[in-house]
């Protein structure tokens, strides 16, 4: 997740607090210093940093706790309201007839937004259109238009035509029973003349209204000369960021969002159409802070639900009560793939994601699709005994099943082992008794759509985020 490194870091300072019931100002500075450190290594602009980190500081050391309120809950709560300060608020997208452009440089996943954006928009109950104005780079009209199959949305490019201009005037004709229309632009490797040139006339064509600037999560601190040109350009309503699934560090997208005094509308979290969401402040510092985010999980799940398979019987809570098999491991992975990947779920639930993570291995979820599908592959290979009972599987076996799998043998090991991290894993769950069970629950009903609750903050959840 975006800004990952930045919540890790900062839960292990805020549990050093843990026990205090007043603060001192060594340990304001340690918190501050902290904050200061990791927002700069994930590319964050300095004058943003030293403004957050001086009204954390100055909140700290001025305001009085509530009564019965711990030091630790009591800085988490200032460092959650400035962060969700920071971000700013969602873009103002009503579900309602619009046009939208999008606009970023080549590789920034514009072309892979406009079908998730179009996706969601068509779950809204609205019904969108992408219109592929881009003539410039080699294939852009066969991956807008494959992708706009995938979202079941309606598509318009011409893939003989030169003039995007055109392209565009003529795609609103042909699209004009859609409610939405989302034009997706060229790119380039660089901010060219001729690139903003094209834009300035598609925007004054299509007369949009609003302008996303997309952006790669990993674009670093490039991002405030790139926003301060598209800005200038067309004006920049919104940003959208990228590719949140992998290792990128995202602050450059808080920048750019500083630059152009604009908001962040969607977050990119992975390959599909699917993958995509609407950015909510209080849910995004959430689980950044380990708190959950009970809304994002229930749309999650519900998108899991609608595309599940009714002939499956398979219930998940007998993992929690035996033994966990390769065939359980399966089920999981196709949870994964309809939900997202396992970390990012866990971040979503009050109190368990950040923390438990943090006390895991870097790779213990670490479960890509390409790895699924070689896994999947390999279990196909395997008997029911070992799917059943993966720990006797010995070398020989592993040889077969390789052979059989057309998988190399260390992939066949790599499923056995990530088999006994998940395992391992899920024993840390069982190990909960009836008190820490509805302990955990309560937290999370403390919370409402917005995050998860705090347990320690005197029942404040609910109102938009975990602390009211």
């Amino acid at each position: 997740m975006v800004l990952d490194d930045l919540g890790s870091s900062l839960r292990g300072t805020l549990d050093r607090l843990q026990g205090k019931t007043r603060l001192d100002e060594e340990d304001v500075e340690e918190v501050v210093r902290e904050i200061q450190r990791s927002l700069i290594q994930a590319d964050v602009e300095i004058s943003l940093v030293m403004d957050l980190s001086d009204s954390i500081e100055r909140r700290a050391l001025e305001e009085e706790p509530p009564g019965g309120t711990t030091a630790r809950d009591f800085v988490l709560r200032i460092v959650y309201e400035e962060m969700v300060e920071l971000v700013g608020d969602s873009t103002d997208l009503p579900l309602e007839s619009q046009t939208i452009l999008l606009a970023g440089l080549q590789g920034s996943g514009k072309t892979t937004t406009a079908a998730k954006m179009a996706w969601w928009f068509s779950k809204k109950g609205l019904r969108p259109a992408i219109i592929q104005t881009d003539t410039f780079r080699p294939g852009a009209y066969d991956q807008s238009k494959e992708m706009a199959e995938r979202a079941e949305v309606t598509f318009y490019g011409d893939p003989d035509s030169e003039d995007p201009v055109e392209i565009a005037r003529e795609g609103f004709a042909a699209t004009e029973e859609a409610d939405v229309h989302i034009v997706d632009t060229a790119g380039r490797h660089a901010l060219e003349e001729g690139l903003i040139d094209e834009i300035e006339a598609i925007d004054d064509t299509v007369d949009p209204d609003r302008s996303l600037l997309v952006m790669d999560a990993a674009i670093g601190q490039g991002a405030k000369d790139q926003a301060k040109r598209f800005e200038e350009a067309i004006g920049v309503d919104g940003v959208v960021i990228t590719k949140l699934d992998g290792t990128a560090k995202g602050g450059g997208a808080l920048t750019a969002v500083n630059e152009t005094d604009s908001s962040i509308a969607f977050l990119g979290t992975g390959e599909t159409v699917q993958d995509v969401e609407r950015f909510e402040p209080n849910g995004f510092i959430s689980r950044l802070l380990g708190m959950g985010d009970l809304k994002q999980l229930a749309e999650r799940v519900e998108r899991a639900m609608e595309t599940g398979d009714e002939e499956d019987d398979w219930d998940p809570e007998d993992i929690m009560s035996g033994q966990f098999t390769l065939n359980d491991m399966r089920h999981q992975m196709n949870a994964m793939n309809k939900m997202g990947p396992l970390d990012q779920v866990l971040d979503m639930i009050p109190g368990l994601g950040g923390g438990l993570k943090d006390q895991l291995p870097d790779d213990a979820m670490d479960v890509t699709q390409d790895r699924m599908r070689s896994f999947d592959v390999i279990m196909d290979s395997m008997t029911e005994k070992e799917l059943e009972n993966p720990r006797s599987v010995g070398a020989n076996q592993v040889r077969r099943v390789a052979r059989g799998s057309g998988q190399p043998e260390e992939r066949v090991q790599e499923l056995l082992e990530q088999h006994r991290m998940m395992e391992r894993t899920l024993k840390q769950f069982q190990g909960m008794g009836d008190a820490d069970m509805q302990r955990m629950m309560k937290r999370m009903e403390q919370g409402d759509g917005g995050g998860g609750g705090m347990g320690g903050m005197g029942g404040m959840g609910g109102g938009g985020g975990p602390f009211g």
